[in-house]
């Protein structure tokens, strides 16, 4: 089985670092998780990743920060955030900034997978 495209998936939280790229390697994409938005820029899946899983609220830099820092270096990665905040103006922000879609923590696999359609479209 050839393994699909690149999804980086970027939270804080160890148990969703640890349970969402199973998922996702179940839905067929190849998945590497990082533990911050540092580790993310710094490591060597930016020009490979195809699509962005982002948690919000991070310690150090924010998920917003991210897109923002992507957005200023000219990486067009699509964005799914995924978050446990309810705060529709955030949510607005980083959609009205380009992100795919904005997800609210707990979040069942048919929305994932329907954000990631888009995503991939």
């Amino acid at each position: 089985m050839t393994a699909g495209p690149l999804v980086t998936v970027v939270d804080d939280d160890e148990s969703v670092r640890e349970s969402l790229p199973d998922l996702l390697m179940e839905f067929g994409y190849s998945v590497r998780a990082f533990p911050s938005a540092e580790a993310f820029l710094n490591s060597d899946c930016i020009g490979a990743a195809r699509c962005l899983i982002l948690d919000m609220a991070m310690p150090g830099m924010s998920g917003l920060e991210l897109q923002q820092v992507l957005a200023q270096s000219g990486r067009d990665i699509p964005i799914v955030f995924i978050t446990a905040s309810r705060d529709e103006t955030i949510r607005a922000l980083a959609l009205k900034r380009g992100a795919v879609d904005c997800l609210f923590k707990p979040f069942s696999e048919s929305v994932l997978l329907a954000a990631l359609n888009t995503a991939f479209q």
